[in-house]
């Protein structure tokens, strides 16, 4: 019985270019070359959901992570330069943002490194849970945030808080590039000081060190050089709790004005532009009437006298209509009410604790002694908080203008639809024909004010009226208001002109009259980026070389391989604090795997360490009938976990039918106690693929863990130690397998397999007998399948 159980196999219509497996779940998140996104589940490698290529978001997916806790997917895209977190739940962005050059990796880590001071932080409830009211959920009625949200709760923009532990997305991109995430959503470090172009990147557990595998190419014409870089980052692990607890307000933060701007998004929806048809009606009266007399005096007319001439009459008859005013009037009563709401429920939740986060951030940064060293500075969040009052202070603007608009329609609709329905003669009821001086004069106000005709408008917005006054405020330009608010005669403006030394009191918050409310929100965003940025100015300036060491060039031919299968392959051992790094050379026409071992302390040279491996000839009954022991070249390999990596091999000497073998390569077989110490490799400035003689050699025989892999020509491999579970994908990347890695070597487990496998042979006979990967041809399931797995979706994701 072969030592791992294949458990899926499938055929794709699109070439894979990307691979990785859940941390916490049977799923794995697959990229292809047409930019789509793939999630399967480990049975039957079924489709959990896809999610199609935007052009908002961006096509050319460079690289993929998973969040620790397996909750969020995170992938890069090259041609709009952002970084898009997506949900597990439903194929949909729940955050995302851009990043200066393209990314060509990225990898996401959970510190696990213990502390007193970090138990109690994680044990502690949160404070603002406590002291702020919970957040309402946004409405799901409105397309963006319906695309979003689920139909059970709202509330799944709180998801990208995830875990207190803290938890870093580190991304590297083409140039030197490497910027870290923390929560995977505020930048803690911008890192310079790496050259060439990002291939890997792994940050140890403890926050210590960086390694980092680039790809240097001095000029276009000469062979490319893999380069490893070990960068000292031990002022993130020496203030460890305080970049928790900041990191964490950053994350608070973040999500906030991720839930401040889908609030607005929803305002912006709840807006309709049914309610400009006042506006473009009146323009169009301006433009045919024959008359002089202005539209104001038309109106005022109508009110005054009851009698309207014979042009304002076949507007308000014929092209506005009985039928058409009251639509107008229940659309802008609706419109504007769920706009208020929004602004009260929302807009001013949001926004109160905003200001909580960021007070408490400045009370943070007012703490030298522990947060200087990390660049908070409290002068730059306390124009953040300024920056945030202003915002508050202009939704409060809009909320007044929300109160007098519906006030005035309501009046204006009432009495023109009076005026009206006598027009074309019908019966007024007696309680809409009761109409007071009061009423009057509220009328004659709104016409004054509102219907003034106004040349410089139309050369601005091809309009001469601007009676509705909401939708100005959502209006996502540069420009002013067209009408901004009436402050002639305001005791408190007046007041503050008058008084200079008010004017500069930081107690005041900068108010912006002229200003739409979208703009005000861009200041206010700006202003917390800018403020938040200089951390990671510092933190990364922090950052230092160790380590430097040339591996091996690399061959122009290798350019067609998609970026992620390419070896050299890193990994941190968290038990013991080592990084690994896993590439593999050429030697005598056999690609030996070389396995480089470093400590995260890079003070400490112990375990330091190169060893070469190469595979002995394990398929055969004795080793004696091979010449030459060293049988197989290796073409992929992954950790499995701290003590085992997994390998794709290649028999040097091919024979029909053992072509490709998958296996565990224990560490223990590899490592003896006498590898403690590799100095010398790292004083010299030669490559190691010049000092492949000086590398020790292991020839390892494998004995039972490993599978020949029939019928496939392997390439890649990607595997998942905690579920136990790894993929193979094909050298065509389209021919999948998936095994299950620790089987059970017992009867049961082998009858379970064969009823399996006569299930499959029954149910879907052109699956298991797929054609070489050298043909292109696609399995139809895979096309069929999708409907039912679509209606899977909720359920499909249970660990």
């Amino acid at each position: 019985m072969p030592a791992f159980r294949q458990v899926g196999e499938k055929q794709l219509p699109q070439e894979v270019v990307f691979m990785s497996w859940s941390p916490k779940r049977d799923l794995i998140a697959l990229a292809n070359r047409a930019g789509e996104i793939l999630l399967h589940r480990l049975a039957n490698f079924q489709r959990v959901w896809s999610l199609p290529p935007n052009e908002n978001t961006g096509k050319e997916v460079t690289a993929l992570a998973w969040r620790p806790d397996g909750k969020i997917l995170a992938f890069g895209l090259a041609d709009t330069k952002r970084i898009i977190l997506c949900d597990v739940e439903k194929p949909e962005s729940l955050h995302s943002f851009s990043v200066e050059l393209s990314i060509t990796y990225m990898h996401w880590m959970e510190v696990t490194e213990e502390s007193s001071v970090l138990t109690s932080f994680y044990n502690a409830e949160d404070e603002s849970n406590l002291l702020l009211p919970k957040l309402p959920a946004l409405p799901k009625n409105y397309s963006t945030t319906a695309k979003i949200f689920s139909e059970e709760k709202s509330d799944e923009i709180m998801k990208l808080l995830g875990d207190v532990r803290l938890n870093a997305l580190v991304l590297g991109g083409s140039s030197g590039f490497i910027e870290i995430y923390a929560y995977g959503m505020f930048k803690i470090a911008t890192v310079n000081g790496v050259a060439g172009s990002c291939r890997g990147l792994c940050l140890s557990s403890d926050l210590k060190s960086l390694s980092v595998i680039t790809e240097l190419q001095n000029s276009p014409d000469s062979e490319a050089e893999i380069m490893y870089f070990q960068l000292d980052t031990s002022l993130l692990s020496s203030y460890l709790p305080e970049v928790t607890r900041m990191a964490r307000k950053f994350t608070h933060i973040s999500t906030l004005l991720q839930y401040i701007k889908l609030s607005l998004t929803c305002m912006c929806e709840a807006w309709e532009e049914i309610l400009m048809q006042m506006d473009s009606r009146l323009t169009k009266f301006v433009q045919e009437k024959n008359t002089t007399t202005s539209v104001q005096d038309e109106f005022m007319q109508l009110l005054l006298w009851g009698k309207a001439s014979l042009e304002l009459q076949a507007l308000l008859m014929n092209q506005l209509t009985v039928k058409g005013l009251k639509k107008l009037g229940q659309s802008i009563e609706s419109s504007y009410s769920s706009i208020q709401k929004l602004v009260i429920s929302h807009l001013q939740s949001g926004s109160e604790a905003l200001l909580y986060h960021l007070s408490e951030l400045k009370g943070m940064a007012l703490w030298k002694q522990k947060y200087e060293s990390l660049g908070l500075d409290a002068s730059g969040i306390d124009e953040a908080i300024t920056a945030v009052g202003s915002f508050i202070l202009k939704a409060n603007e809009l909320l007044q203008v929300i109160d007098s608009s519906m006030k005035n329609f309501k009046a204006f609709f009432r009495w023109l639809y009076v005026a009206m329905l006598r027009m074309s003669e019908d019966h007024v009821l007696p309680e809409l024909n009761k109409m007071t001086q009061k009423d009057i004069t509220f009328v004659a106000d709104f016409l004054t004010e509102h219907f003034n005709e106004a040349p410089e408008l139309y050369n601005r917005k091809g309009k001469y009226f601007n009676v509705e006054r909401v939708g100005q405020y959502l209006k996502d330009e540069d420009d002013d208001l067209v009408s901004p608010p009436n402050t002639e005669g305001n005791q408190w403006f007046n007041f503050l002109k008058d008084s200079t030394h008010l004017k500069e009191s930081p107690l005041l918050f900068p108010y912006y009259p002229e200003k739409s409310l979208h703009f005000v929100k861009r200041q206010m965003e700006r202003v917390i980026d800018l403020c938040l940025q200089k951390p990671a100015d510092v933190i990364g300036k922090s950052v230092h070389q160790a380590v430097c060491i040339s591996l091996y060039k690399v061959s122009q031919s290798e350019d067609s391989t998609p970026q992620l299968f390419k070896l050299p392959f890193l990994w941190n051992d968290k038990t013991s604090n080592l990084h690994y790094v896993l590439f593999t050379m050429l030697e005598n026409s056999i690609s030996k795997i070389h396995i480089l071992r470093r400590h995260t302390d890079t003070s400490r040279s112990v375990s330091n360490g190169i060893l070469a491996v190469e595979f002995g000839n394990f398929l055969s009954n004795s080793i004696n009938e091979s010449s030459d022991s060293r049988c197989y070249s290796c073409l992929d390999a992954h950790f499995y976990d701290d003590e085992t990596v997994t390998v794709v091999l290649k028999e040097s000497v091919q024979q029909e039918g053992k072509e490709r073998v998958l296996a565990q390569l224990p560490l223990s077989s590899v490592y003896t106690d006498e590898d403690q110490d590799g100095k010398s490799i790292w004083d010299s400035m030669e490559r190691l693929d010049e000092r492949s003689g000086e590398i020790p050699t292991r020839t390892v025989f494998l004995e039972s863990q490993w599978r020949v892999l029939e019928n496939m020509k392997a390439q890649y491999v990607s595997v998942n130690g905690i579920r136990k579970v790894s993929c193979v994908l094909s050298s065509n990347l389209r021919h999948i397998r998936v095994f299950e890695m620790d089987v059970e070597d017992d009867g049961e487990v082998e009858e379970e397999e064969e009823e399996e496998t006569t299930q499959i042979a029954a149910g879907e006979r052109d699956e298991p007998n797929q054609p070489a990967d050298g043909q292109d041809n696609v399995c139809d399931a895979s096309a069929e399948e999708l409907p039912d797995e679509a209606e899977e979706h909720e359920t499909s994701l249970d660990p």
